[in-house]
């Protein structure tokens, strides 16, 4: 007969993982990460929780006639600020639940703030 779990063990584990994953979120608000485009004419800076921090374009990039081409850089370098928050925000939140998130059908283990 299979020993039956140990579910006071288990709201542990669960309760720890939360409280890593909160730890983990709370961390990514402080880091950044940047994205650039046109050759660093654009520059953009996205914290882990996807808060645009700031938009630098270099003043020669700014032509009257082609602002088309400026608003393109500006949309291709945010794009990719957002995709490199979302990396390591998913890097954070694997290392917090041990992995647990990548597993397909484990949705966060139905634990609500999962």
């Amino acid at each position: 007969m299979a020993k039956q779990p140990n579910l006071n063990q288990m709201m542990r584990q669960v309760q720890q993982m939360q409280d890593e994953m909160v730890k983990a979120q709370d961390a990514l608000k402080s880091e950044v990460v940047e994205a650039s485009a046109g050759g660093g004419t654009v520059t953009v800076k996205i914290s882990g929780d996807l808060e645009l921090r700031e938009v630098t374009i270099n003043p020669q990039a700014v032509d009257p006639d082609d602002v088309e081409m400026l608003q393109d850089m500006v949309l291709a370098a945010t794009n990719e600020a957002i995709r490199s928050a979302q990396e390591l925000a998913a890097k954070k939140m694997s290392a917090a639940t041990g992995g647990l998130g990548a597993i397909p059908g484990m949705g966060g283990l139905g634990v609500p703030g999962l």
